[in-house]
């Protein structure tokens, strides 16, 4: 059993937005812990934000969720008392491809989450941990993997991005990115006209606590721009001291 609890005063920041319970928009979330006091937590405040949640204490419960509650994103605990969060992970990996997952674990050894992201893990975090900060992470990863916009496709102008055929056009034109290029470029069209961090994308487009230099994050966006922004108006500017954002230009 995992043994951590959540932070005291990350409860107390929760619905500061009168926007905050139809965020969510009943988008189907299932917490797997073993701890009551952990799922019922983190169920509490996943609701308050618009989520419809189950909860399971077991791996093998959560298996069987998956067909009757059909989540849309999975929290879960790693130390599970039969089958653990990896397995869990790895079995959702093979028959749902489609539903993310959030590692929430008092593991916090660098092999475990590798480990965790090496098998699908959407995200990584650590007990004791902050109830809103966990919050932010789920609507991100839905953001990330779950897209926005008209089904599976998002467009800004004349810059449209099909998942599905996971294709990019830019003024009609075929544009061929590496597979990293399109993560960068997803996670900016997702968040289109809001100015992003370096810290936020590089956490988000090359995993948990990437550690690495900064400036591949700036190689990128330069790849980025060769590709995309051959073209007016461009569409990817810089924030001097922030970091970037997709967005038109202003008039």
């Amino acid at each position: 059993m995992d043994i951590a609890h959540a932070t005291p005063s990350a409860s107390a920041g929760l619905g500061s937005s009168s926007a905050a319970t139809s965020a969510g928009q009943g988008r189907r979330v299932l917490v797997v812990d073993d701890e009551d006091s952990i799922t019922e937590l983190v169920a509490m405040a996943l609701r308050y934000e618009g989520f419809a949640v189950e909860t399971a204490a077991t791996g093998y419960q959560a298996l069987a969720l998956l067909d009757s509650f059909r989540p849309e994103m999975l929290v879960l605990d790693v130390m599970l008392p039969d089958i653990d969060g990896f397995n869990v992970a790895e079995r959702v990996r093979r028959e749902r491809r489609d539903v993310p997952v959030l590692f929430l674990t008092a593991r916090d050894a660098t092999e475990d989450k590798v480990r965790g992201l090496t098998i699908g893990g959407d995200d990584y975090v650590t007990k004791p941990f902050s109830v809103a900060e966990l919050v932010a992470r789920v609507h991100a990863v839905l953001r990330r993997t779950g897209g926005a916009g008209d089904g599976n496709r998002l467009v800004l102008g004349d810059l449209e991005m099909d998942d599905d055929a996971h294709e990019v056009r830019r003024a009609g034109q075929l544009v061929d990115l590496t597979a990293t290029e399109y993560r960068l470029l997803r996670y900016l069209l997702v968040n289109a006209r809001r100015v992003l961090t370096r810290a936020q994308l590089l956490d988000h487009v090359w995993s948990y606590d990437f550690g690495g230099d900064a400036g591949v994050l700036e190689t990128y966006i330069s790849y980025l721009r060769k590709k995309v922004d051959f073209v007016e108006p461009h569409l990817i500017h810089t924030v001097r001291g922030v970091g970037y954002v997709l967005r038109p230009p202003r008039d």
